[in-house]
């Protein structure tokens, strides 16, 4: 699902911008289209999809390979399709619409594209990306989303599905941000300059915050209260730009999507991390609430935001949010895991986390540990009442979690020190749990000796 910047690109500044030869980058016929300023760029990826009955396998996940990192996983490619397929039939007297899906040629980008190519209402699918993809039938169009010449290839576009983020957990927020916040600004503004009418952005349900307090479930409108730290500042800042754009380019709908805890074939985040270490921790006195939204679903779920399925009176919404029916208590995640629970009190815990981001030891702010700690479900409303429900429910999804960690025996049956912490997952929670299972473990065994 995404792309990672090439360069440097002049911002965006809500004016179309020729393109680098003064002509239009041709539409690719099954070949993909050199960019226009010859600069390849790295990529880095994220999340995709399946089905909500008790299976763990995920859905089109290229040729079963595992993938560590979510940029890494959006590169995966899907199968390749032999011919176009349409599902059902095309309705008479509508126009087909056209959808354009940035870092295309990533595990989510790829499995939406299909469900678009497929759709009866569908005409033309635009697949951008730094390199063609493996889906056939669709528009492959070469390009960085940090480049302003960008809105040349959205002509004749209606909706535009913005997937190309960077989500890993270990590259440096400037990295990051540069394509996060920059490729999302000039997305929208090359989206404007063209006519596009809606833009459909992806963040994340942490964007609520978690907190002590929260609802449960989170209603969509409620606010956003997450500490603007780490990849979160991204997403927080993606948010005002939908805010501003909305305000700035009058015409132009953005819809945010927010998914709950993703997870999937390949996926790595702060929360499947938290699985792979021995032990895992709670705070004293507080309730963790789980839910999750296997990525497949997430690859349904925005099929109907693109395609205004979830309008109101032919207005698209603000925000959107997804995940599987329900959560999970800490009770019922420790049974089905089999993992023990380190218990301690809220100050211990966040002061540890602090001390560990201080001296380097994880690069995950203190503030990340609030996401295992408290709650931060959501209820996913507008899809329900569109018709859409997650195929995979919560226990699918955390055994599919447990299958992933599952060859990471490194740090089981045995005592953990500052060394491991690291090797934990470099998240909050996991390192915290790591220092203090270890020191949980000294401690036993001193008693033990009689010391």
């Amino acid at each position: 699902m995404t792309m990672v910047e090439g360069g440097t690109s002049p911002e965006a500044n809500g004016n179309a911008v020729p393109e680098a030869n003064g002509n239009a980058v041709p539409e690719a016929n099954g070949n993909a289209v050199p960019e226009a300023n010859g600069n390849a760029a790295p990529e880095v990826r994220m999340p995709v999809r399946k089905s909500r009955s008790a299976k763990t396998t995920a859905g089109p996940v290229a040729n079963g390979a595992a993938v560590t990192a979510p940029e890494q996983l959006l590169a995966q490619p899907l199968p390749a399709q032999a011919r176009r397929r349409r599902v059902g039939d095309r309705p008479a007297g509508v126009r087909l619409k056209t959808i354009a899906v940035t870092g295309a040629a990533g595990v989510l980008g790829q499995a939406l594209t299909v469900l678009l190519r497929d759709d009866v209402e569908v005409g033309k699918v635009i697949a951008i990306d730094l390199h063609r993809g493996e889906v056939d039938g669709v528009a492959w169009r070469i390009g960085d989303v940090t480049d302003p010449l960008l809105g040349k290839r959205l002509s004749g576009v209606d909706a535009i599905v913005h997937l190309a983020l960077d989500w890993s957990l270990e590259h440096d927020d400037k990295t990051r941000t540069a394509l996060n916040v920059r490729g999302t600004q000039t997305v929208v503004t090359a989206a404007a300059a063209a006519g596009v009418r809606h833009v459909v952005l992806v963040t994340s349900a942490q964007v609520y915050g978690a907190q002590v307090d929260n609802d449960v479930p989170l209603a969509e409108a409620a606010p956003l209260q997450a500490v603007p730290e780490g990849i979160l500042a991204d997403l927080l800042e993606i948010e005002r730009l939908a805010v501003d754009a909305r305000r700035v380019h009058r015409g132009l709908a953005v819809t945010v999507v927010r998914p709950a805890a993703l997870v999937g074939k390949g996926v790595d985040t702060f929360v499947t991390r938290h699985f792979a270490a021995p032990r895992l921790l709670c705070v004293r006195d507080a309730r963790p609430l789980w839910q999750f939204l296997h990525i497949d679903d997430l690859a349904t779920a925005l099929q109907l935001v693109a395609l205004g399925r979830v309008d109101r009176d032919g207005v698209p919404p603000l925000a959107v949010t997804a995940g599987a029916d329900g959560w999970l208590e800490q009770a019922e995640v420790e049974a089905i895991s089999g993992r023990k629970r380190v218990e301690v009190p809220a100050s211990l815990a966040f002061a540890t986390a602090e001390r560990l981001h201080r001296v380097g030891v994880t690069p995950a702010p203190a503030s990340e540990l609030s996401f295992v700690v408290h709650p931060w479900v959501i209820d996913s409303a507008r899809l329900h009442q569109a018709g859409w429900n997650a195929e995979h429910d919560n226990i699918a999804c955390l055994r599919l979690v447990l299958e992933e960690v599952s060859g990471d025996h490194t740090l089981i049956g045995r005592r953990i020190g500052l060394r491991d912490a690291s090797v934990a997952g470099a998240t909050a929670a996991g390192a915290t749990a790591a220092v203090l299972g270890a020191a949980a473990l000294v401690r036993r065994a001193r008693r033990a000796r009689g010391y």
